[in-house]
C-alpha cells in the first residue's frame, strides 16, 4: 500500500473516532450521513453472515449519489438477465440517494461504511463478493486496495472523466493513480473517457468503450410510467402548453422565474411544473411564492395530487422525490437545472428520452451529452433570463421546429441505447471467469459510435 495511502486510511480512523458525536446531534445531510455509515456497515455484515447462500455469485455495486444509481441500476438489471442467481448489494455516498434504497433490484444495501482497512476489510471478508463495481467517476483507495488483496476483480462502469477533471492534475492525480491503476477494467462512456482514464494510471488494456447506462435508464422510467398515476393524469392537457423545469437550484430559478414572467405575457395558459433538485418546504414555498407574486396561481405537486385544489392550476412545485422522469412526458419543452450552479449541469437524457427539446445554462462541461444534444439540434443553451424567455417562446410557438428538435432528442438516446446490456456483458465474463457460472447468453447489442 502506498505510504499515501496509509495515511489517508489513519486521518480517516481518527476522523471515524470523533464522529458519532457529530452525528447524534448534527440534523444536517452530514449528520445523516455520518449515522448512515455506522448503521450500514453492521446491517451490510449481518447480511452477509446470515444471508449471503453458498453457491450463489455476488456482486456489489457502489454509486456516489441519485445520477449514478440510476446508472448502476440499469447494469445491475441487465446483469440479472444473463445471472438469475445473482445476489446484489449497494453502497451509495450521498444522503441524496437514501431514496434510491428502495428502487434497486438488491439484497442488501446502505450507505458506504468509512474507506479504512478495518472497516473495508472487515465489509469484503463478510460479503464476499465476486466482483465490485463503482460506478462514474468515485473509486475508493482503500476499498480497492483491499478488493485486489483478496483477489476480487474490480469494475469501474458508466467511467467519465471530463477534460478539466481535478483528478488528471497536480496532488489529486498522484494520490488517485494507484486506485486507479488497480482496476481490473474501465468500462467508458466514449473514447475520450477512455484516453483521460489511461492518463490517470489505468492499463490500456484495461479499457473498454461500453457506452452511457444512464441512457438505457432513461428510455426505461419513460416506457414504464404509469399514464394514470395522479401526478400525470391530473396535469395532461392537450390544451396548455406546458414547460417542465427539473432538478433546479436556486441560481437557475433566478433565471428561470424572470424568463417565466415574460413568456407567461406571450404564451396564453402556460403551465410550468418545476421540480427543485432539493424539494425542501422552506425552498418549495420560495418557489409558490415567486410564481403568486407573478399573479398565478401554483400549488405544491402534493395538493393536486389529492384532489383538493380548487379552479385551475397554472404552475406546480414538484415538493417530493423520485417522479421527475415521468413528469418530463407532460412538457413540449424541458429545462435542466445545474448549468448556472456550480456543481455542473443534471442529465438532460430523461427529458430527451421523453422527446422534449432541452435547454439549460452555460456550465455543462461535465455532461457529454447535452454537448451532442445541442450539436445534433435536440437541445439549446441559454445564458440569462432573456435567452431562456426567446427559446421557450421559439418552441412553443413553432411547433414544426418543436417536433423537429423533439425528434432529433429521441433519436439522440434511440441510438446510444444498449450500454447497460454492454457492461452487463463485460461483468458477466468477469463473473465467470471467478465463479464458473453458465448464465445466459448474453444478446447482440450494438456497439456505441
Amino acid at each position: 500500500m502506498p505510504l499515501s495511502y496509509r495515511a489517508y486510511d489513519l486521518a480517516l480512523r481518527c476522523l471515524q473516532g470523533l464522529s458519532p458525536p457529530l452525528g447524534l446531534w448534527n440534523r444536517s445531510k452530514v449528520g445523516r450521513g455520518i449515522r448512515g455509515r455506522i448503521v450500514s456497515g453492521r446491517a451490510l455484515r449481518d447480511w452477509g453472515r446470515e444471508y449471503r447462500e453458498e453457491g450463489r455469485p455476488v456482486a456489489w455495486f457502489h454509486a456516489p449519489s441519485v445520477g449514478e444509481s440510476l446508472q448502476a441500476r440499469a447494469v445491475m438489471n441487465a446483469l440479472m438477465e444473463l445471472e438469475p442467481e445473482l445476489q446484489l448489494a449497494y453502497t451509495f455516498f450521498s444522503p441524496s440517494a437514501e431514496e434510491m434504497l428502495h428502487r434497486m433490484p438488491i439484497h442488501a444495501g446502505g450507505y458506504l461504511p468509512w474507506d479504512t482497512r478495518p472497516e473495508m476489510g472487515s465489509l469484503l471478508d463478510h460479503l464476499r463478493p465476486d466482483l465490485l463495481a463503482f460506478t462514474k467517476t468515485e473509486v475508493w483507495p482503500i476499498l480497492v486496495t483491499e478488493a485486489r488483496n483478496r483477489g476480487i476483480p474490480t469494475v469501474l462502469v458508466a467511467a467519465t472523466l471530463p477534460p478539466g477533471a481535478r483528478r488528471l492534475r497536480g496532488p489529486a492525480r498522484r494520490f488517485l493513480a494507484p486506485a486507479f491503476g488497480a482496476l481490473d477494467r474501465v468500462l467508458a462512456i466514449a473514447e475520450e473517457d477512455g484516453k483521460r482514464f489511461r492518463r490517470l494510471g489505468v492499463a490500456a488494456e484495461a479499457v473498454e468503450v461500453t457506452g452511457d447506462p444512464a441512457v438505457d435508464s432513461a428510455i426505461g422510467r419513460v416506457e414504464a410510467l404509469d399514464e394514470d398515476a395522479p401526478h400525470l393524469h391530473l396535469l395532461r392537457d392537450a390544451e396548455r402548453p406546458t414547460v417542465v423545469a427539473g432538478s433546479t437550484w436556486p441560481a437557475d430559478e433566478e433565471v428561470l422565474l424572470p424568463a417565466l414572467r415574460i413568456v407567461g405575457k406571450e404564451i396564453p395558459g402556460l403551465r410550468v411544473v418545476v421540480a427543485p433538485h432539493e424539494p425542501t418546504p422552506n425552498h418549495v414555498e420560495d418557489l409558490l411564492q415567486g410564481f403568486r407574486e407573478m399573479g398565478r396561481s401554483a400549488e405544491p405537486l402534493s395538493r393536486v395530487e389529492e384532489g383538493t385544489v380548487e379552479g385551475e392550476v397554472d404552475d406546480v412545485v414538484v415538493d417530493r422525490v423520485g417522479v421527475l422522469a415521468e413528469l418530463y412526458t407532460l412538457g413540449q419543452v424541458a429545462y435542466v437545472g445545474g448549468g448556472f450552479h456550480r456543481h455542473g449541469l443534471h442529465s438532460v437524457l430523461e427529458p430527451a428520452a421523453a422527446g422534449s427539446p432541452v435547454l439549460f445554462g452555460p456550465r455543462h462541461e461535465n455532461a457529454r451529452a447535452a454537448s451532442e444534444l445541442v450539436d445534433e439540434g435536440g437541445g439549446s443553451v441559454v445564458r440569462d433570463p432573456e435567452s431562456l424567455a426567446e427559446a421557450l417562446a421559439r418552441w412553443l410557438r413553432d411547433e414544426g421546429a418543436r417536433e423537429e428538435a423533439s425528434e432529433r432528442a429521441r433519436r439522440y438516446v434511440e441510438r446510444h441505447r444498449g450500454a447497460a446490456v454492454r457492461s452487463a456483458e463485460v461483468l458477466h465474463g468477469l463473473l465467470k471467469e471467478r465463479v464458473g457460472s453458465p448464465g445466459k447468453t448474453p444478446p447482440e447489442v450494438q456497439a456505441p459510435e
